[in-house]
């Protein structure tokens, strides 16, 4: 694996996946594949799991990471070519990625929608220059479209607490009180065609996802509808993406209660966290004996480490 962006990054999606629940029983086996490595994390926006569970994927594999919050530590960063830079940026993505990936042997970034304009998120511009421009690999751990690291851990999960082959999974939306980006119900969706399990993707209408993202799940408007037989419910808000980034709905009728979850085949609960109680999700399910969001939560140390894992194993062979 030279960088990891999106699922196209992977492949062998089974292989991965049975490689991290390897990894997961001996998280210290590979101790020495970072030894003097290095990776820079780089955060536009905030974070608490995937900061922390990257950098304790990376001291699982003996490599040492610097984090760089831009804006608050950095200098603006300009993206766009052929512009006076003459405004609030500083410093050129040309430079930056160039400087931080000839420092680094691994960067990775993460940097969200704005929902401002939908072709400059979907154009990824800011994954895509840093891998344009970054002589090292480059993990994505959050974009404006995707977040796989995310998507690679719920696989997981669902791998380790499956009881049937094939489940059936429903990614919910919720409400929710702002506007949020719809990149980890893209990845979520792609993630789980991918592995061939009966997604369901239920929503008030106006908040369809992008078809790409959509696939060949089935798309369902009635939520308990949905629910109806499903052995995992993965609850997340989203804009629209019809209409950009607006919230056209704030229905609390579509928070996943216990009542509802009674429908499903005593289904377990998923959320990428972090979770608004009680408006996504009610107190009854979340802290119920079905709730994966704590597990979910500790598996994205092991996405982080497979995929770190790969990508030190190229650099190794590379040289």
């Amino acid at each position: 694996m030279k960088s990891f962006l999106s699922l196209n990054d992977v492949e062998n999606l089974p292989a991965l996946v049975k490689d991290a629940l390897e990894i997961k029983k001996n998280p210290h086996v590979y101790k020495d594949l970072g030894r003097n490595k290095s990776m820079c994390l780089i955060f536009l926006n905030p974070s608490l799991r995937t900061r922390l569970s990257s950098q304790k994927a990376a001291f699982n594999l003996g490599l040492q990471t610097a984090v760089l919050d831009v804006g608050s530590q950095g200098w603006q960063l300009e993206f766009a070519d052929g512009v006076k830079m003459d405004s609030d940026k500083a410093e050129h993505i040309r430079e930056a990625a160039a400087v931080i990936g000839s420092y680094f042997d691994v960067v990775a970034i993460r940097a969200f929608a704005k929902l401002e304009n939908r072709e400059e998120d979907y154009s990824e511009q800011v994954m895509e220059s840093f891998k344009k421009f970054c002589p090292a690999p480059v993990i994505n751990m959050e974009s404006g479209t995707g977040h796989p690291l995310q998507a690679l851990a719920d696989l997981i999960t669902i791998e380790e607490h499956k009881t049937v082959e094939k489940p059936k999974v429903v990614l919910t939306w919720a409400p929710h009180l702002k506007a949020l980006p719809q990149a980890v119900a893209n990845s979520f969706s792609r993630w789980m065609q991918a592995a061939d399990f009966d997604l369901t993707i239920t929503h008030p209408k106006g908040y369809e996802l992008v078809d790409e993202a959509v696939g060949n799940a089935t798309v369902e408007y009635d939520q308990q509808k949905a629910f109806e037989g499903a052995d995992f419910i993965y609850a997340k808000n989203w804009s629209s993406y019809s209409q950009y980034g607006q919230v056209l709905s704030k229905d609390p009728n579509w928070m996943v209660m216990a009542e509802k979850m009674k429908r499903t085949n005593n289904a377990r609960f998923m959320h990428c966290l972090p979770v608004r109680r009680n408006v996504i999700v009610e107190d009854a399910v979340i802290d119920s004996n079905n709730s994966l969001v704590i597990p979910e939560a500790t598996n994205r140390i092991y996405s982080m480490q497979v995929v770190l894992k790969h990508i030190l194993e190229e650099l190794k062979s590379s040289h």
